[in-house]
């Protein structure tokens, strides 16, 4: 019997991450983070303490076994910890790369009580990435009913939805608006954090359990929810979309040349290709002097993209200090390395032209921190007289994102007073049969939280189907003589549809 491991006797430092220096990566798009070696795999395999407690498991918003697949990777049973991490998260090579562990799994990790935590995230990515390299899928055995399913989004949500109802043997179709699926894993995130190679992988996976994918589809223009569950013939839907309706802050200039959203910047740049111009024909015309106005991953994102498209100078602009820019402090780590100008503690009050109205020059003020508002961040006030301008010909706005209004516009669903779509606990909308989940409802969140509610939601609409799930059917409480009838749980019953002539 193995020796239990103590917190004295595991490897004491985190395993370091191999990267490409600043110096190269800032002039291409490959991965910034190289990914763990065997051998870096196996020492920060050894550090996880299989503790009794597991807060990591419920750190995790789709509740990964994490002691479970460690362990069997420190027993070099790659493919079973490939199967216990795919019983619940389909995208391992994807969530290893983008989650922010940190505030997740590896926040609440035992280990990060004495030491750094267990590299849980960068542990889940080599997992996903033998298992493409090895070209391994779970693909179950699927008994099919007649049930048909649409899902709106090929986002994460969409996606955890689309595999869980398609392994309940409904016949799945999800409509994507952009020309490849994949939603926000495709256009909004650049290659050197997450290649696209990786995200198409994945996808490829869900196709083989029957999974179709409708793309170059607007839902909302080219047909509504309600015509979805009557004249296509669809039995419940799933409304994955996200929030990518970009915000601005309504300043003088905003509609100057060479003003844009961090969404139109990453998807021309990401899914359109237009880094490649002229070999895609995607034109770009990147500017010479960047402001980025946010400091989130978004920002991050638009920053370290501009600098790799031939930016001289790149600049954030953020109106808080560092302490409470909403990035992973990693992607603020890297952004630095590679030169961006933080500006801390500065606001744009206007945007300035020149003759043939683009922009020329941004004029700002300096702030300082006040009391902390609803968000629990400290107030940014202005410094009285501190206004300053300075040279840029392109400013990107990257503070945030809202609900789409095209589902809300052409359909009856009952909106929130923010525009997002309102559900109930099971994350049902106010048509029957329509669920939603993921940004569209929590307004932007991470890609295992949306995830999560992917999966949460295809647990109701399969109760709503009346289909067989045993997660939430063979509960500790149902052995109770009146809740079955002829030995069988009430809940787990017979379903079915009477059409009249």
């Amino acid at each position: 019997m193995a020796k239990k491991k103590t917190i004295r006797t595991i490897p004491q430092a985190r395993t370091a991450m191999p990267e490409q220096s600043p110096e190269a990566r800032v002039k291409n798009f490959e991965e910034v983070a190289c990914g763990y070696r065997l051998e870096d795999a196996l020492l920060e395999a050894e550090r996880c303490l299989d503790c009794a407690d597991r807060p990591c498991v419920r750190g995790c918003p789709v509740g990964i076994d994490i002691p479970g697949f460690i362990l069997k990777m420190a027993g070099k049973n790659f493919h079973g910890a490939y199967d216990v991490i795919t019983d619940t998260n389909l995208l391992p090579s994807v969530c290893g790369r983008v989650c922010p562990q940190e505030n997740q799994c590896e926040g609440v990790c035992t280990v990060g009580e004495s030491l750094e935590p267990v590299a849980i995230g960068r542990l889940e990515r080599f997992v996903g990435d033998m298992a493409i390299a090895e070209g391994w899928a779970n693909v179950p055995y699927i008994e099919r009913n007649h049930f048909k399913v649409g899902i709106v989004g090929s986002g994460p949500a969409g996606m955890a939805c689309a595999a869980d109802m398609a392994k309940a043997g409904c016949e799945v179709t999800v409509y994507e608006a952009f020309h490849e699926p994949g939603g926000v894993l495709k256009y909004g995130i650049p290659d050197f954090r997450l290649p696209n190679r990786v995200v198409d992988v994945e996808i490829e996976k869900l196709t083989r359990l029957g999974i179709r994918f409708e793309c170059n589809t607007l839902v909302g223009r080219l047909f509504t929810v309600e015509q979805m569950l009557t004249e296509m013939g669809f039995h419940a839907v799933f409304i994955g979309t996200g929030a990518g309706y970009p915000s601005f802050m309504g300043i003088p200039g905003e509609s100057l040349g060479g003003v844009l959203s961090a969404n139109e910047w990453l998807t021309r740049c990401n899914l359109m290709r237009g880094r490649d111009f002229p070999n895609f024909d995607t034109p770009l015309q990147p500017g010479k002097r960047v402001a980025v106005i946010g400091a989130g991953n978004t920002a991050m994102d638009a920053m370290r993209v501009s600098l790799r498209v031939g930016a001289d100078k790149v600049y954030c602009i953020y109106r808080r200090s560092a302490a409470e820019a909403p990035a992973r402090a990693e992607e603020i780590h890297h952004a630095q390395q590679e030169g961006v100008d933080f500006q801390w503690l500065t606001s744009p009050v206007e945007l300035l032209g020149d003759a043939n109205h683009n922009v020329r020059a941004m004029r700002c003020e300096r702030m300082e921190l006040g009391e902390p508002d609803a968000s629990g961040r400290r107030r940014p006030v202005a410094v009285h007289g501190s206004a300053f301008e300075f040279e840029c010909d392109m400013v990107v706005f990257a503070i945030g994102t809202n609900a789409n209004p095209i589902l809300g516009q052409t359909s009856g669903l009952k909106l929130d007073k923010r525009g997002y779509i309102a559900t109930d606990a099971d994350l049902a909308t106010s048509i029957a049969g329509v669920y939603a989940g993921g940004d569209i409802v929590t307004g932007a969140a991470t890609v295992i939280e949306a995830m999560g509610a992917g999966r949460k939601a295809a647990r109701g609409m399969k109760a709503y189907l009346g289909l067989r799930d045993t997660d939430s059917v063979y509960l500790p409480d149902s052995n109770a003589a009146a809740d079955r009838l002829f030995g069988i749980d009430r809940r787990e019953r017979g379903f079915a549809r009477v059409h009249l002539a």
